[in-house]
């Protein structure tokens, strides 16, 4: 049996059949539901039912709260449709959003930025370079059938026949079959495939100030968004708060420097959570989440993006919307891993 979903205040539709998760029926519809893990574990999928009844598997308690199912809100990765629906999701993509598409890619390159942080470069096939929005991700697919997911750092524009590469910033995580592989026996010509792009992680229009917060390879996309920006002479203010345990794990401190010459709207501030006396270091510390709180007393008429850790992206949006962000100006890619998620 198939449902038709409404997603207000757009006023798109799409069908989904009765064993059809939600959001994947509004992707392969063309229907840019907002999205991050994908697993139940971040809460990016998050919308309210206005009327109509869901089958809604299990979840994270931090990705949506008793309070909140109380409140209507579900999870569209873990739903499925049990009578025709009605949703309100007022962060629908517009429509003509960049085809998924499932592609094989060559590694180009591997640079280590620090002990447990890996910039690889892959190669697209020039035949179909990907389109993607800064901000936005890939899944890697691997033999197993499971995925793992990296933000894109570069952004679109320097995607090219000349150049058909993208650029990920892999952390190790210790056991982690995937990133042992990243840091131990992956080499330069190996073949990988990916799909995407995916995630609804990106700049949106407006004219108000931007508060960009990310925690170690949290980065990655938020490196695309400033390239976008720079690239489109973008003027739109941005406080960009970068958050690590040692100066060291800044692994592209020069490279924001160097943007912040060329960009009078950037703002730089590096915050460092346990830096030894050795580090010398004499910038800001403590949690990076709570450097914009020390800075702004109220975020009323600010759009925030932040990535990174789940616990730096959570407290960031508890905190925030409690000086004045509205819940719908944050806008998050929350970094699960494979132990992050249900």
């Amino acid at each position: 049996m198939s449902f038709q979903i409404t997603v207000e205040p757009s006023g798109r539709t799409f069908q989904a059949d009765s064993d059809e998760i939600l959001l994947t029926a509004g992707i392969r519809q063309g229907i840019g539901l907002p999205y991050g893990c994908k697993d139940g574990a971040c809460g990016s999928c998050k919308c309210k039912v206005i009327s109509g009844e869901v089958f809604m598997g299990d979840h994270q308690a931090k990705a949506l709260s008793a309070e909140e199912k109380a409140q209507g809100l579900i999870l569209t990765c873990r739903s499925t449709a049990k009578t025709d629906l009605v949703l309100e999701s007022k962060q629908v993509v517009e429509e003509g959003a960049f085809p998924i598409k499932k592609m094989p890619v060559r590694v180009f390159s591997l640079e280590r930025k620090t002990e447990d942080v890996m910039l690889v470069k892959l190669q697209v096939p020039a035949g179909e370079l990907i389109k993607y929005k800064a901000g936005q991700y890939v899944d890697f697919l691997l033999r197993d059938g499971s995925r793992r997911s990296y933000s894109m750092a570069n952004a679109p524009h320097t995607v090219s026949a000349e150049t058909p590469h993208i650029e990920l910033h892999i952390r190790h995580m210790v056991g982690g079959v995937f990133t042992d592989h990243v840091f131990g026996a992956m080499k330069e010509k190996e073949i990988q495939r990916i799909e995407g792009p995916q995630g609804s992680f990106f700049l949106r229009e407006a004219e108000k100030p931007l508060i960009f917060l990310a925690s170690g390879t949290g980065f990655a996309p938020i490196k695309a968004l400033i390239e976008e920006m720079r690239f489109n002479g973008n003027t739109r203010p941005v406080s960009f708060y970068w958050g690590a345990r040692r100066p060291a794990d800044l692994y592209m401190h020069d490279w924001i420097l160097d943007q912040v010459k060329e960009m009078p709207n950037l703002t730089y501030i590096p915050v460092v959570s346990d830096a030894l006396q050795s580090d010398a270091w004499t910038g800001r510390t403590g949690f990076v989440h709570n450097g914009v709180i020390e800075d702004f007393k109220d975020l009323s008429n600010y759009q925030v993006y932040a990535c990174g850790a789940p616990i730096v992206v959570d407290s960031a949006k508890a905190a925030y919307t409690q000086i004045g962000l509205p819940a719908d100006e944050f806008y998050a890619d929350s970094f699960t891993s494979a132990l992050d998620k249900v």
